[in-house]
C-alpha cells in the first residue's frame, strides 16, 4: 500500500515490523482503510444478530474462562464487557515504556481491523485516536501468562478508553478520565463482545518482539564491523572468510556474515595471510561467520514468524462473516511468540558471548601481542582492564536470562486454561538481552578502536569508517580517565545504528 511517510494505513494484512517501530518510536499516525472499516462493520452485524436471537456464544452471551457455562442476559451484556476489563486489569510491576505501549496499541488495532472480532467501528476508531493523540495507557509489565493472550496488559490499555486507569500524555501521568479530556476525547461504553475483542490477543508479547527484532538487526550489522576491527587489531587471517569455504557449508547467514566481513576488511593492510604470523586464528576470530551467521538465520526465522503474527487474528471466539460460523478456538495462545522470543534471546546472547571473548583477546597481552590492557604505561594506569570485567558480568547475566520461559506452564481459571505459553515473560527477557548485548558490543568497539592505535597501515573500507565514527566522539585513551562516559557514548553509537552499512 502506498502511504505518506507519517501515516500507516491498516487493513489487518500488510503491517510490517518496520511500521510498528515507526508508530512506536516516531509517532507515525494510524489510519484504517475503507476495506478494514467495512470488514469490521460486517463482523459487528454478526454480533448484533447473535444478541437479537439470544444464541449461546462464548464471551457474548456467556461468562469467561471457567464461567463460560454461565448465561448472561441481554440487558447485562454491556456490563459483562466492562466488568471484564476492570477485573482483568490487575497487572503489577513497573509500567512499560511508551514505545512498547504504542506498539501494543498499533498491533491490536491491526488485528481488529481484519474484521473477525465483532467490535464496533467507533470503538476501534477510539483506540486509533488514543494512539494518534499520544495517550499512552499505563500498562504494568507483570501479569500475563501469554494465553488467553495478554489479558492483564491489554485490559490496562482498554481501561483508559473507559475513562478509568491511568495514562501518560506528553510525559505527564494522569487519570484515564483526565488524559481523555486533555486530548478532547470522551470515554466510551463497551457493548457486547467488545471487551473480549480488545484484550484477547498476543499484542504485549508481539510488540516487544517487534522492537527487539528491529534492534537486533542493528546489532547484527554492528557486530560484523566491530568484529572486523578486532580482526585487524589482532592481525587476523581473513582467509577464513573466503567464499569457497562457506559455499561448501551453505547456511545463508554464515555466507552473508563472511561476505560482510570481507567487505569491511577490503583494502586493509593490518591483516595477515595463513602462516605469516600464525597458521590459524582462535575460534573467536576464525569462526565469526559461523557464530554470527547462525544468529542471522535465527533473526530471519523470527522476523518471518513475528510478521505473520502481526497480521493474524488472535482473539476468541472468531466470527467468519462469509460462512456465518462462530468458532471458539485457541488463536490467542502465545506459543509461537514464546518460542520465537526464547530462540532470539539465545541467538543475540551469542553475539555478546563471542564479543566478550574477542575483548579478552584485545586486552590480554599474552594473547594479543599488544600492551597489557591497551595502555602504554601499565601499572600506573589500568587502561581497559575493568571493561572486560564488565563485559564478562553482562554476558553471564544474559546466560541466566536465556533460560527459556516457554518450557514453563501453569494452570489457570480453575484448570480450564491448563496450558499457557509464558510468551510475554520471554519477550520481556529478550528485550533485556538485546540491551545487554548492545553494551557488550560497545565495549568491544571501544577496545578495538584503542587497539588499532598500536598498529600501522591502512584500515579496511568498513573498519576505517567505524574507527572514524568512534573517534568523532571518544578520543584515544592515553592516561586513565573515567571510563563510564566513554562506554555510554559507544553504546549510543551502536544502538543508534551508525555502523549499519553495506
Amino acid at each position: 500500500m502506498n502511504q505518506p511517510a507519517n501515516v500507516r494505513k491498516m487493513d489487518g494484512n500488510h503491517l510490517r515490523i518496520e511500521d510498528v517501530v515507526a508508530i512506536a518510536r516516531n509517532n507515525v499516525q494510524i489510519e484504517l482503510t475503507p476495506e478494514a472499516i467495512e470488514n469490521v462493520r460486517n463482523s459487528r452485524n454478526m454480533v448484533e444478530q447473535i444478541i437479537k436471537e439470544q444464541r449461546v456464544v462464548y464471551g457474548i452471551t456467556t461468562g469467561f474462562g471457567k464461567f463460560s457455562d454461565v448465561m448472561i442476559s441481554g440487558e447485562d451484556v454491556s456490563n459483562l464487557q466492562e466488568n471484564l476489563i476492570m477485573s482483568h486489569a490487575c497487572g503489577m510491576g513497573d509500567p512499560y515504556p511508551a514505545e512498547v505501549v504504542r506498539a501494543i496499541m498499533a498491533l491490536r488495532i491491526n488485528a481488529l481491523a481484519k474484521g473477525f472480532s465483532g467490535i464496533r467501528v467507533e470503538t476501534l476508531l477510539h483506540l486509533v485516536e488514543l494512539c494518534n493523540r499520544g495517550v499512552h495507557p499505563v500498562i504494568p509489565q507483570q501479569g500475563s501468562l501469554g494465553a488467553s493472550g495478554d489479558l492483564a496488559p491489554l485490559a490496562h490499555m482498554v481501561l483508559v478508553m473507559l475513562g478509568r486507569g491511568e495514562a501518560e500524555v506528553n510525559g505527564q501521568r494522569l487519570s484515564g478520565k483526565a488524559a481523555l479530556e486533555q486530548v478532547g476525547l470522551a470515554p466510551i461504553r463497551l457493548q457486547a463482545k467488545e471487551g473480549l475483542a480488545l484484550i484477547n490477543g498476543t499484542q504485549a508479547m508481539s510488540a516487544q518482539l517487534c522492537l527487539a527484532l528491529y534492534d537486533s538487526r542493528v546489532l547484527m550489522e554492528s557486530a560484523e564491523v566491530i568484529s572486523a576491527m578486532t580482526v585487524e587489531a589482532l592481525r587476523g587471517i581473513p582467509k577464513a572468510f573466503d567464499p569457497q569455504l562457506h559455499l561448501v557449508r551453505p547456511h545463508p547467514g554464515q555466507q552473508e556474515s563472511a561476505r560482510k566481513l570481507l567487505i569491511h576488511l577490503h583494502g586493509s593492510e593490518r591483516t595477515t595471510d595463513q602462516g605469516e604470523l600464525r597458521v590459524q586464528d582462535p575460534y573467536s576470530l576464525r569462526c565469526i561467520p559461523q557464530v554470527h551467521g547462525a544468529t542471522r538465520d535465527t533473526l530471519e526465522y523470527v522476523w518471518t514468524t513475528v510478521t505473520r503474527e502481526c497480521n493474524s487474528v488472535t482473539d476468541n471466539p472468531i466470527l467468519f462473516t462469509e460462512t456465518g460460523d462462530i468458532i471458539s478456538g485457541g488463536n490467542f495462545h502465545g506459543q509461537p511468540m514464546a518460542f520465537a522470543a526464547d530462540f532470539l534471546a539465545i541467538a543475540i546472547a551469542e553475539l555478546a558471548n563471542i564479543s566478550e571473548r574477542r575483548t579478552e583477546r584485545l586486552v590480554n597481552p599474552q594473547l594479543s601481542g599488544l600492551p597489557g590492557f591497551l595502555t602504554e604505561n601499565g601499572g600506573l594506569h589500568s587502561g581497559f582492564m575493568i571493561t572486560q570485567y564488565v563485559a564478562a558480568s553482562i554476558v553471564s547475566e544474559n546466560k541466566v536470562l536465556c533460560h527459556p520461559a516457554s518450557v514453563d506452564s501453569i494452570p489457570s481459571s480453575a484448570n480450564q486454561e491448563d496450558h499457557v505459553s509464558m510468551g510475554t515473560t520471554a519477550a520481556r527477557k529478550l528485550r533485556t538481552v538485546v540491551s545487554n548485548t548492545t553494551k557488550v558490543l560497545a565495549i568491544e568497539y571501544l577496545a578495538a578502536a584503542q587497539a588499532i592505535e598500536f598498529g600501522t597501515g591502512a584500515l579496511g573500507e568498513g573498519t576505517s569508517r567505524a574507527y572514524e565514527q568512534i573517534r568523532k566522539v571518544i578520543p584515544r585513551l592515553t592516561d586513565d580517565r573515567e571510563m563510564q562516559p566513554d562506554l555510554l557514548q559507544a553504546e549510543n553509537l551502536v544502538r543508534e545504528g551508525v555502523l549499519m552499512w553495506e
